[in-house]
């Protein structure tokens, strides 16, 4: 084993039963940490028939099983009894009938954990049958329904995106929740049975979408939102076209065209020196000025008592001022090349890049040269390029540079291969499970999404989290609390400026007590701050730092230390080309936090693999992770290449309504259906009735809108179903939300379905706040901790600083000298 023995997750043993994306890629990150995994399936071969198998088991042992024959399941069973992990994503019930019933075989090992990814969870009894495709999950998710202000506003809704959002997001909640139960196993000696439906999953994803909060605003609503909101109130229809939906977007938040025709991202709108260094580089902030462009000294102060009506570094600007901007910066971007404006906004430190194709991203020499994108010489294609790492430790990093192919074993040689792995010492189980991070502390040194979320997220595990800003902020209301409200949940928070000694010393007083930091920044931003490794350890040796960033890989790469944010690794790496239909009409994916949430959850991977690793050999590791390697996950059906693939051409663009004539969109008498078929299946489809006919139809889609347009959408999803045929009605966050949302009552919804919002009437902002519940992770042990709705900004440093020995007259001395502070603004939500 070499050098891989170094890896976190040597001598794990995995058993995966995983089929299409979220079984298989849990496994696939397992076995990339160094996890020995063993994939298993039927007899006929993988049920998604997909080169994207290669990328997804890459780095395990294959073999196939007829789990319905005596000898396939002794075979599975023998597999099984030296595992450590066992994976599965069917239908609830389906492992039990074929004799794999987990609690039975926790109660033979308790130290062994269980993971199932059901489409639905097991506890809903309206879905928990159903055929749980991709598309079926967004759709009965409300994924494909008001799907962005862009799709509303064009008038098209449900709008469809081939990104498996659902599988994408269960797989980084089900892998972090393996390892999280893999490190408390070493305490504890107790595995656990988790369960993480992919509904849940993408809802939690979507929960900076689907939270509502009463009475929100007028500031924050951007000029989309108050459009969609005019022509509701006014029966207006949606039908914008591309070309005017431009107009109503943030200058520092659009797409502008370069001197080469390529299209280039800019994202700078809500950090107090990102639009004012953009400015400044273009050569237009001495003009805005003398224009008359306010600058608002304190932009959370309520809007009443602002000295101007805008401010750089406050979102969204008004339509004035944006069209007065956006015009001057369309102009400006014609004189350079996208290549040239990527080097001045990365080296100027303002976050920008030009559009790419996936197939342009899988050949960057950033992508590669930061091991972003590996090479792995797969048995049926050869050479590919294949997604890197979703999240490593720094010091075992390049192990990872080189995956295995996947490589055809046999029962014989699978077990043999188990039984070289070196089985972990573990103490005697305890009588009751504790929380996977009771005990744990946290230091959440982070901002915007992704590593605000991280640490909220491992809150709900018992963690206890302090969140550390500064004593002034950086960014505005809008990105601080308002994404707080979601990311800032069971947390602590304290304000300090690092900048002065005595604030300092109350950093370093807090690194001394956690046992984790967390921060969202480049390489160059961490020794400034005392977190580099050797500050870090200096004050704290035992500690665990996990850094998240936007470019990162495990090695570094020309664009490492550029800055950036979701939007930019939606451009960067083909997203925003494929959802808008190709390089004249690139679009965002609509949903805020598409890839943030997901590298929040893949920086908590980060944390529990160096948990992990430090109790199982007491070795301290830096984790890290990067929105860059989460774009290449959310992308995985198509994020490959190789000589002779075919056509980059999966469904792009706003015309789309799904895969084929047998997977998409469409009407019904009174509503929309997505039915999600296949060629197989043509002989049940023409058992349904209204259908007979669908095989020798010469325009199936013209047969088969017809059919479905002469009864309701619920009619046809119940004679679907009735043969077992993928459909489902497209529901919205809103209905869901109003459907499934309860008082809150201290419980964390994992008893609620494959739904659960809780309704906050006296939420600490003083609005009514009704927000989705911590509850798509599932340990039938494990307690999981309901959040503590989030706390104004600053509201714990007194209460942190009197924890650690500070007397009142200490803290008053040190507010007064603004070396801490209370709040950053009178109003928690600055009106």
């Amino acid at each position: 084993m070499g050098q891989l023995s170094q890896l976190p997750l040597n001598g794990v043993k995995v058993i995966d039963f995983g089929q299409y994306i979220a079984g298989p890629a849990v496994a696939m990150i397992l076995a990339d940490l160094g996890a020995t995994v063993i994939h298993i399936d039927p007899p006929s071969g993988p049920l998604w028939d997909s080169p994207a198998n290669a990328v997804l088991n890459r780095n395990k042992y294959c073999l196939q099983l007829d789990l319905k024959s005596a000898q396939g399941l002794h075979d599975a069973k023998a597999l099984i009894d030296s595992a450590d992990i066992v994976i599965e994503n069917f239908r609830p019930g389906v492992m039990q009938r074929l004799g794999l019933d987990f609690a039975e075989l926790r109660r033979q090992r308790p130290e062994l954990i269980t993971l199932s990814i059901p489409g639905f969870a097991s506890n809903d009894e309206l879905r928990r049958d159903w055929r749980a495709f991709e598309s079926i999950i967004a759709s009965a998710s409300g994924v494909f329904t008001d799907m962005g202000q862009n799709r509303v506003l064009m008038g098209i809704n449900p709008s469809f995106s081939p990104l498996p959002l659902a599988s994408s997001y269960g797989t980084m909640l089900a892998v972090s929740a393996v390892v999280l139960a893999l490190q408390a196993r070493q305490r504890s000696g107790l595995g656990d049975e988790i369960e993480v439906p992919l509904a849940s999953a993408v809802m939690e994803g979507l929960s900076y979408n689907s939270i509502k909060i009463d009475g929100y605003p007028l500031r924050y609503k951007t000029l989309r939102e108050k459009e969609i909101e005019r022509r509701r109130a006014e029966n207006l229809p949606m039908n914008l076209s591309y070309e005017e939906l431009q107009e109503y977007l943030d200058p520092f938040y659009r797409t502008y065209e370069c001197a080469d025709g390529r299209k280039f991202y800019a994202v700078c709108p809500s950090h107090r020196s990102h639009a004012k260094r953009c400015l400044q580089a273009m050569g237009l902030y001495e003009e805005m000025l003398a224009a008359g462009l306010p600058k608002v000294d304190d932009p959370y102060l309520p809007l009443a008592q602002w000295e101007g009506d805008a401010s750089l570094g406050v979102y969204p600007l008004p339509e004035h001022w944006a069209k007065r901007i956006s015009a001057r910066m369309k102009e400006v971007f014609l004189t350079k090349t996208a290549a040239e404006w990527e080097k001045i906004f990365g080296e100027g430190q303002f976050p920008g890049a030009p559009h790419r194709t996936t197939q342009e991203w899988l050949h960057d020499e950033h992508a590669n040269t930061a091991g972003l994108v590996v090479d792995v010489d797969d048995p049926e294609y050869g050479r590919m390029k294949q997604p890197g790492a979703i999240a490593w430790l720094e010091d075992t990093a390049a192990l990872m540079l080189a995956p295995n192919p996947r490589r055809t074993v046999t029962v014989e040689e699978a077990l043999a291969t188990l039984a070289e792995c070196p089985s972990p010492a573990l103490p005697a189980p305890a009588d009751k499970a504790a929380g996977w991070l009771d005990g744990v502390r946290i230091l959440d040194l982070t901002n915007v999404i992704a590593g605000p979320h991280s640490a909220s997220f491992l809150g709900r595990f018992g963690a206890d989290v302090i969140k550390l800003d500064p004593a002034s902020p950086n960014y505005d209301p809008w990105n601080t609390v308002v994404f707080g409200m979601s990311s800032a949940r069971g947390k602590q928070s304290i304000l300090v400026d690092l900048n002065q000694p005595d604030g300092r010393e109350v950093f370093n007083t807090l690194v001394r007590s956690v046992d984790v930091i967390v921060m969202n920044a480049p390489d160059r931003q961490l020794a400034p701050l005392g977190l580099d490794e050797a500050s870090l350890q200096a004050v704290n040796p035992g500690v665990i730092f996990c850094q998240l960033d936007c470019f990162g890989g495990p090695r570094r790469g020309p664009r490492t230390d550029y800055l950036g944010y979701d939007d930019l690794i939606q451009a960067t790496t083909g997203i925003m080309l494929r959802f808008g239909g190709g390089m004249e009409t690139p679009e965002e994916h609509a949903h805020v936090g598409t890839i943030d949430v997901m590298c929040g959850f893949a920086a908590a991977l980060g944390v529990a693999s160096a948990l992990y690793r430090k109790a199982a050999t007491g070795q301290v590791s830096r984790a890290r992770t990067s929105l860059a390697s989460l774009g290449n996950l959310v992308q995985i059906p198509f994020c490959f290449d190789y000589e002779g693939r075919g056509p980059f051409d999966e469904p792009a663009g706003r015309d789309v309504a799904g895969y084929s004539d047998l997977s998409r969109f469409y009407r019904t008498a009174d509503h929309w259906l997505y039915l999600d078929s296949r060629e197989a299946e043509l002989e049940r489809l023409e058992r349904v009735p209204g259908l007979a006919g669908v095989s020798a139809a010469a325009d199936r889609a013209g047969f088969l809108s017809k059919a479905f347009a002469s009864e309701t959408a619920d009619t046809w999803q119940q004679r679907l179903h009735a043969v077992d045929i993928a459909a489902a009605a497209p529901d919205n966050l809103d209905s869901l939300r109003q459907l499934y949302s309860r008082p809150a009552d201290g419980r964390p919804g994992t008893d609620n379905g494959s739904y659960s919002f809780s309704i906050y009437a006296d939420h600490p902002s003083g609005h009514c706040v009704t927000q989705l519940d911590p509850y798509a992770i599932r340990p039938r042990n494990a307690p999981i901790r309901a959040l503590a709705p989030a706390e104004k900004f600053g509201a714990s440093t007194r209460r942190v600083l009197q924890e650690f020995g500070y007397s009142p007259a200490q803290i008053d001395a040190l507010i007064e000298r603004n070396c801490v502070s209370e709040s950053w603004s009178k109003e928690y939500l600055p009106s």
